[in-house]
């Protein structure tokens, strides 16, 4: 169960949210065009559960019942994600319309994330131009709806799109490149310097990106594992923050980027106005094993210069993750320390757990515990802005299909009703609480 010690009070202004995404919740999929979850949650065994997003949550049609939750539950934010496979169908901007004009009538801030994994199925990460599309996408929407959304965020998780859906084919599209996924990395960091732009052209300046981190710890003091773990890290967490916060990727990574880097880079590292953390688990790191091995549900290559091993002691969540509050506190932390004045003002974008049940105490715990965490970085002196829980409601979870439920509130899927859970009434009350 959760402490009953009284929460510490974050400062004034603190943002309080949830998150969700658009092909996890958003269903109808008949009135949008193909993305690449959609090609590849058709493959037989790609989905645990062989299911997909076609109806999900139904938001889509329902989203006023979800709106009202939002304004029940009292957050002062919702982030969620344009789909743009359906910002490309006709009319496919009205629904956001929509959206928008609820939140803010039920008071509620909106702030959209731009993109959250749902490529269009025509489109290619591999490919440069996808970063100028992308621009053209962004200009769209922010000609669409800048008139009432004020905070935004370019791009969600580009580690885990690089990592799990072209690296190790585990999520899609799907393919198995390993290193030669990196042009991925590359192509989604321009992007996102490319829709920095051209928000900043519409005339906004509240903007940020999604990165998710977490520490790296050796599996052992052994002269391999270290090395092993920082390579790991690297691959996670410095390739993603160093070229956006130091206009230049980690040592040894920009030679094998395509096209000219040095170009690339002062798009890239296009000032921000805050850094999203999404923060999950932290990760141990070893020297290779040998013989493919599995962590998470997901296979690890044999070749990688590194192995995922368990983290002993802690909780684990219903998906597995180990249960680590003070590596929250390390990671921002850690940042701050590493980027200094580099380093604007952050907000955790994402922070949640899979747990099953109405009565999910469990969550409270978890969730107890990382926003206290989150409050001794604030008194270390880092600059935290706000904080979002994952999810509002459960959801289609990508690979793992409807088996995780990460949600403040339960859906019936099979109804579509939505009942909230207690972790719902703690956080609505600790954000009461945390006002009064």
């Amino acid at each position: 169960m959760a402490t009953t010690n009284p929460m510490p009070r974050l400062p004034a202004g603190f943002l309080w949210g949830v998150s969700t995404s658009a092909h996890q919740i958003e269903g109808a999929a008949d009135e949008r065009g193909p993305s690449v979850w959609d090609v590849f949650t058709a493959e037989p065994g790609r989905v645990r559960d062989g299911s997909t997003a076609a109806v999900a949550c139904d938001h889509v049609h329902r989203h006023r019942e979800d709106v009202a939750l939002l304004a029940d539950l009292g957050v002062d934010a919702y982030r969620f994600s344009v789909s743009w496979p359906r910002v490309r169908a006709e009319g496919g901007l009205d629904f956001y319309d929509r959206l928008v004009d609820d939140l803010l009538a039920a008071g509620v801030r909106p702030v959209p994330t731009l993109f959250h994994w749902d490529l269009p199925a025509d489109l290619d990460w591999l490919e440069r131009d996808t970063a100028e599309r992308f621009a053209e996408h962004v200009a769209r929407v922010v000609a669409r709806l800048g008139d009432r959304v004020t905070k935004w965020i370019t791009l969600n998780e580009p580690a885990e799109h690089t990592l799990l859906g072209h690296a190790l084919g585990v999520h899609a599209p799907g393919r198995t490149l390993l290193f030669d996924a990196l042009p991925v990395a590359h192509h989604q960091l321009l992007a996102h310097g490319l829709a920095v732009r051209a928000l900043r052209a519409a005339g906004t300046f509240d903007i940020g990106i999604a990165n998710s981190h977490g520490p790296t710890w050796p599996a052992s003091d052994d002269e391999a594992d270290v090395a092993a773990a920082d390579f790991y890290d690297t691959l996670l967490n410095r390739l993603f923050a160093d070229p956006l916060l130091l206009g230049r990727y980690p040592e040894g990574i920009g030679g094998l980027m395509p096209g000219d880097v040095e170009a690339d880079l002062k798009i890239i590292a296009e000032p921000i106005d805050w850094y999203g953390i999404n923060y999950y688990a932290p990760t141990r790191v070893g020297a290779p094993q040998g013989g493919e091995i599995e962590f998470g549900g997901v296979r690890m290559p044999a070749e990688l210069p590194f192995s995922v091993r368990e983290i002993e002691g802690h909780p684990v969540t219903g998906f597995g993750w180990p249960v680590v509050p003070e590596a929250l506190t390390e990671v921002l932390t850690v940042f701050a320390d590493r980027y200094g004045d580099r380093l604007p003002p952050v907000v955790v974008t994402e922070n949640g757990c899979a747990y099953d049940g109405l009565d999910d105490t469990d969550r409270i715990t978890y969730l107890d515990g990382h926003v206290r965490a989150l409050h001794r970085a604030v008194e270390a002196g880092v600059d935290v802005r706000g904080y979002f829980v994952w999810s509002l409601l459960d959801n289609f979870e990508w690979a793992e299909g409807y088996g995780r439920r990460f949600g403040l509130v339960h859906v019936d899927f099979d109804t579509q009703r939505r009942t909230p859970k207690a972790s719902y009434g703690w956080y609505r009350a600790l954000l009461r609480e945390q006002r009064g």
